[in-house]
């Protein structure tokens, strides 16, 4: 599958609640579907779909007992998003360093530039020092 196809499919894969459920429980470790199954309120055929999913991804592999098909994270479905995120860390990387310069400048200009002094003004409350006398 061509690497946008494969990034297509994970991310669609990832957009479902259940399904991020679904990897959670898996990244305890290798399980049944029928146990997979169990904390969700829906039928067993629509767990099978959404491993079905999944497994299309490339997130999770089925074993091959007729049986029990155990499920377990495959993390090497996860790779492909990894490398597509990393262009995107380098630029909020890149981003935080920059507000970090620019802080330590602004931190290094408000310790060697005077405080600024402040006048006070008195107020005067109304009928005060018009030479009223009551």
């Amino acid at each position: 599958m061509p690497e946008t196809d494969r990034l297509n499919a994970t991310f669609a894969a990832l957009a479902d609640p259940t399904r991020r459920a679904i990897l959670a429980r898996l990244a305890l470790g290798e399980t049944s579907v029928q146990k997979l199954a169990e904390p969700f309120d829906i039928s067993l055929p629509a767990i099978s779909r959404h491993l079905k999913v999944l497994e299309h991804a490339g997130l999770i592999s089925r074993g091959r007992d007729a049986q029990m098909r155990p499920c377990k994270i495959d993390t090497a479905g996860f790779i492909g998003v990894d490398h597509w995120l990393e262009e995107y860390r380098k630029l909020w990387s890149q981003s935080m360093d920059k507000l970090e310069s620019y802080l330590e400048v602004m931190k290094a200009q408000q310790a060697t530039s005077p405080a600024p002094t402040r006048k006070s003004r008195s107020v005067k409350r109304q009928g005060e020092g018009h030479g009223r006398k009551d």
